[in-house]
């Protein structure tokens, strides 16, 4: 399954691009996602859990960064399992980020294959709603790291806790409306 997604944010593409070479600090700002350490490779290990209605998904993984100064873009392969719930995620990221007038946009690509009961979840238009209410979140948490005052201050930002079945029905009626044309009139 593929992910597209663009966001823009009000800040140079060098002050960008600082940012997510801090990767535990865009790590912080990915709801549900939590870093465990790093081997001795470079890759980094960590889980992504999110629940999704009645199921939660616990992904134990690691996920290799590959970087581009000069086109500040950057490749990111993972692959994890839900040990609890029997299932296995492998995913590809390719983002960039470039100038956007005052500030940058940032294109997100992702190609996602899921196996087991996690699977069932990638046959609807709901897992693109759903990575576009996580983006939302992961972009309020980068503005407020960036708008920071102090170090201390930006360290302490962090997404909010994903709430699994409030995101699951908000992302169940976009999909609705999306499939029905409707709006909130």
């Amino acid at each position: 399954m593929r992910i597209s997604q663009e966001f823009v944010v009000a800040r140079s593409p060098d002050v960008v691009w600082q940012f997510f070479q801090d990767v535990p600090s865009v790590a912080l700002c990915l709801p549900g996602a939590e870093l465990t350490g790093r081997t001795e490779d470079g890759a980094y290990e960590g889980t992504l859990s999110s629940k999704l209605g009645p199921m939660t998904a616990a992904f134990e993984g690691k996920a290799t960064v590959t970087t581009d100064e000069a086109s500040r873009s950057a490749t990111i392969e993972g692959k994890g399992v839900d040990k609890k719930g029997g299932s296995r995620g492998q995913v590809k990221v390719e983002y960039s980020v470039k100038p956007d007038g005052a500030g940058s946009r940032v294109s997100v690509d992702a190609n996602i294959q899921l196996s087991g009961p996690a699977a069932q979840f990638g046959r609807t238009g709901l897992i693109n709603e759903m990575s576009r209410r996580l983006i939302e979140d992961f972009v309020a948490c980068l503005e407020a790291k960036l708008e920071a005052g102090t170090h201390e201050e930006a360290e302490a930002i962090q997404a909010s806790d994903v709430k699994g079945v409030s995101l699951f029905f908000a992302s169940l009626w976009a999909w609705f409306k999306s499939l029905f044309g409707k709006s909130d009139e």
